[in-house]
């Protein structure tokens, strides 16, 4: 299936699991991270979150949604963005491709990811939405799933 490019929020969007852009403590934080623990109800998702942590940058594990529209919530670490030659984009690629293999290994057939690393972190957003797009793609030529970029207001340049 095709790569879907949306606008809106994720916690209302309808997939059988969304991406949340943690941090390696699984800790609820601000951005998208704070919005997905405040719908999804704070507390239940800290438990839920306090056994799988810490992980890794680029590392994913899976929750369930709880209070949201969606089944499960997978949540992967992307990297902060240094310089752009310091691994960031290996490893933002890993974030987009174990989530996408951890959905699958869940039986997931819909999926919807925010631009991740692409607000504090400070991940460029015209590279993160071009790591986001390939590493994706790549996925999705190998394996039959609804996959969808939610773009938040005016946080992904004009393109694709």
């Amino acid at each position: 299936m095709p790569l879907n490019i949306a606008r809106g929020d994720i916690t209302a969007f309808r997939a059988d699991a969304i991406v949340n852009a943690a941090n390696t403590s699984l800790e609820m934080g601000g951005g998208v991270c704070g919005a997905i623990f405040r719908a999804a109800g704070a507390e239940e998702l800290r438990e839920a979150c306090r056994s799988r942590a810490p992980i890794n940058t680029g590392e994913a594990v899976i929750t369930w949604g709880f209070d949201l529209p969606a089944t499960f919530i997978i949540h992967t670490a992307g990297p902060v963005y240094r310089d752009g030659k310091s691994g960031e984009e290996a490893l933002l690629r890993e974030c987009y491709v174990n989530s996408l293999a951890l959905a699958v290994t869940h039986d997931c057939r819909s999926v919807a990811f925010p631009l991740i690393s692409s607000g504090i972190y400070g991940y460029p957003k015209d590279e993160a939405l071009r790591v986001a797009t390939a590493a994706i793609r790549g996925f999705l030529s190998e394996r039959d799933l609804d996959v969808t970029l939610v773009l938040y207001g005016e946080e992904a340049p004009n393109r694709e």
